[in-house]
């Protein structure tokens, strides 16, 4: 990665979950007077330092995906340090790398709450990554915040550890299958990733597609992380199908388009918002991506007329010699925003559960043109969706 950030420590070292694989350390840590003790219940942190930990892909095909949704919350947990910290403590993010897979998250987990006794877990990235770590996320009464993932299983049944910003896949894809109907895609294939994620998003396609009174033409599944989609190309070709629900991340959902655009498919292509819109932008030629939609879950972050967005950029190019804008990273800015927010409201002796009754307390808070709404019993933070498309030369939104 090119970014670079003056007041960032980053460390590769051998030790990590699994031999040879690596821990990416990634601290913020200004100087801040004065820290007292935690307390109970969760471990204290050392001196000086509210330490969040993280487990997302760093390396590996997903990678961007972990990559931008961290810059974006670095750039406003800097700022926070640069004003004085919160009641005078500084901020460190601790990140690992797990390359979205779900062992290697378990493993870093356990890391981040026995070893580095973390005071909440922060940003996590996947929906079988997380899957894989609530029943110790639960156990142990740690609050995670603002997984980049719009799962159903962290939000039925109600998680009193884990607190979502970002709105649903169902409601993603219910916008989707919407826009789609009403254009006159009535053939609607759907292709999921074959884990947690891909499932979710079949049970919500289905349930979208019945409203209609529709089912999919065709279903095709690939491996996370995989670019072998051709016989899934060949069964949504087969179907003639006219539109296609893609609940994928990047790799997979890249070579599946490329794929359909070589086979001269005029289907229209449509992903949920995980799919990391610049990632896939990046991974396909100017015409293969031209046309694909996908839904989104933040503002625009080119749109400077939104206030948090203006944030962002100015924070972003402020870190940043040439800083690279996008939806992952004002998801991750708007997630940094939302616990900084919370642990203000702990107050200046916070413990877990006082940091889970604060961000319990956030109802209707304006985080700058986007809204959050929390309470003790509805941890699900934002309800908004919007829709995308990509262009040959540029964003559409």
């Amino acid at each position: 990665m090119r970014t670079r950030w003056c007041s960032l420590k980053l460390k590769l070292s051998g030790r990590g979950p699994v031999a040879g694989l690596g821990v990416l350390g990634l601290s913020l840590a200004l100087a801040v007077p004065g820290l007292a003790a935690l307390g109970a219940p969760g471990p204290t942190s050392p001196p000086a330092e509210l330490v969040l930990g993280q487990s997302a892909a760093f390396s590996g095909p997903s990678a961007m995906l972990g990559q931008e949704y961290r810059e974006g919350a670095l750039a406003y947990f800097a700022e926070v340090n640069r004003q004085g910290g919160i009641h005078g403590r500084r901020l460190k993010l601790l990140s690992l790398d797990d390359r979205y897979e779900p062992p290697l998250t378990l493993r870093n987990t356990r890391q981040l709450i026995e070893r580095d006794r973390v005071f909440a877990l922060f940003g996590y990235v996947g929906t079988p990554t997380v899957k894989a770590v609530l029943p110790l996320v639960e156990s142990q009464q740690i609050p995670l915040i603002a997984p980049l993932t719009g799962a159903q299983l962290l939000r039925q049944p109600h998680r009193p550890m884990v607190f979502n910003l970002r709105a649903s896949y169902h409601m993603e894809i219910d916008r989707m299958v919407d826009d789609l109907v009403r254009s006159g895609r009535h053939r609607i294939a759907v292709v999921i990733q074959n884990d947690a994620f891909g499932q979710d998003g079949l049970n919500g396609a289905l349930k979208a597609l019945k409203r209609h009174g529709l089912k999919p033409v065709a279903t095709g599944r690939v491996e996370r992380n995989s670019t072998q989609t051709g016989g899934v190309v060949s069964t949504v070709m087969r179907a003639n199908a006219n539109a296609v629900v893609i609940v994928a991340a990047y790799p997979s959902s890249a070579a599946f388009s490329r794929e359909m655009h070589r086979h001269g498919s005029r289907a229209q292509l449509m992903n949920v918002s995980f799919v990391g819109t610049s990632a896939l932008r990046a991974s396909l030629l100017g015409q293969e991506a031209s046309g694909i939609g996908i839904t989104q879950v933040v503002p625009f972050p080119w749109n400077e007329r939104v206030p948090v967005v203006r944030e962002y950029q100015r924070l972003m190019r402020r870190g940043q010699a040439r800083p690279h804008f996008g939806f992952s990273s004002l998801e991750g800015f708007l997630a940094a925003k939302l616990t900084v927010e919370g642990l203000r409201r702990a107050g200046p002796a916070p413990t877990r559960q006082r940091f889970v009754t604060a961000l319990e307390t956030m109802r209707n808070v304006d985080l700058g043109g986007f809204r959050v709404h929390l309470s003790p019993k509805d941890h699900n933070g934002s309800s908004y969706v919007d829709l995308t498309i990509l262009g040959s030369q540029r964003w559409e939104p």
